[in-house]
């Protein structure tokens, strides 16, 4: 008589995948940013129009010389090239499309349906967030640095031909270029955190324009400290001071804001945004 004989079968066990790696979503937002048409488009014709006007500053004052008195020369040394070389209208339009491109790295998930592919891949979604603000701040940063410099090299270079400009070595100068190009990422994150918490391109550049340049506008006073102090942590405020070499040549101000009190403003802000967009992505539903 013999026994039957059962052999086991192997069990299948389910595939799994390791969690992603923290590098995998750097990789997955700099391919997002990249895909952006804003992107692509916004930066460079942004970084010419920002050379463009920096250029015709300095050929204003290069061609208007001659007829500058002898006092006006000596002023002009004291703050015009900073001026020529960060002027506010380009750097205005450049604060502007680095807030609408953060905006869009938030919104344009939200409203294509990805940031639920997203978020089913990797449900960490405060990691999520802190990837893409590593990216769009490593982005920002190096476009803001190429635009600071290009803007001062042009315009001193146009300058020097009245032994008008100034060297990158001259005390503040570097901290002007070096705040120049900051100021881009601080915006960009800004409008990350805007666009994170009104799921709305419009709606965010809106709350973004009302934040650098109606705010700078209203809070402003020579007469009550705490007006003066509540301007002095508003990004382009912060810029401002940071980009004076000689602040109280042109407007001496009865409350001044301190350097180091602009730097903080920038890392203020820019955590705060951070926060904001971790915060409302982690407890809002996709």
């Amino acid at each position: 008589m013999s026994t039957a004989t059962t052999t086991e079968r192997p069990t299948r066990t389910a595939a799994t995948h390791p969690p992603a790696r923290f590098a995998d979503l750097l990789a997955a937002e700099w391919i997002k940013l990249w895909s952006l048409r804003s992107t692509r488009w916004t930066l460079p014709l942004v970084f010419l129009f920002v050379i463009a006007v920096s250029v015709n500053a300095s050929l204003a004052d290069y061609r208007n010389w001659p007829t500058y008195p002898d006092g006006r020369r000596e002023m002009f040394h004291l703050y015009g090239p900073v001026r020529d070389a960060f002027p506010e209208a380009g750097y205005l339009l450049l604060m502007l499309a680095a807030t609408t491109v953060g905006a869009l790295t938030v919104v344009g998930e939200c409203q294509s349906g990805l940031i639920r592919t997203t978020f089913a891949a990797v449900p960490a979604r405060r990691s999520v967030v802190a990837a893409k603000a590593a990216v769009l701040t490593a982005v920002m940063l190096v476009f803001g640095l190429v635009t600071s410099a290009g803007s001062f090299g042009v315009s001193q270079a146009i300058l020097a031909g009245r032994d008008a400009e100034w060297s990158i070595g001259e005390p503040g100068v570097a901290r002007a270029v070096l705040a120049s190009a900051l100021l881009v990422p601080v915006c960009a994150l800004l409008g990350t955190g805007l666009g994170a918490v009104i799921r709305h391109a419009a709606g965010a550049v809106v709350a973004a324009t009302s934040v650098l340049v109606l705010l700078p506008l209203v809070v402003d006073s020579e007469k009550h400290r705490w007006i003066a102090e509540l301007r002095h942590v508003l990004p382009v405020a912060a810029w401002q001071r940071l980009i004076e070499v000689h602040p109280d040549i042109l407007h001496p101000d009865p409350f001044p804001a301190s350097v180091a009190g602009s730097w903080l403003a920038f890392a203020g802000w820019s955590l705060a945004s951070v926060v904001a967009a971790g915060v409302v992505v982690h407890r809002r539903d996709p």
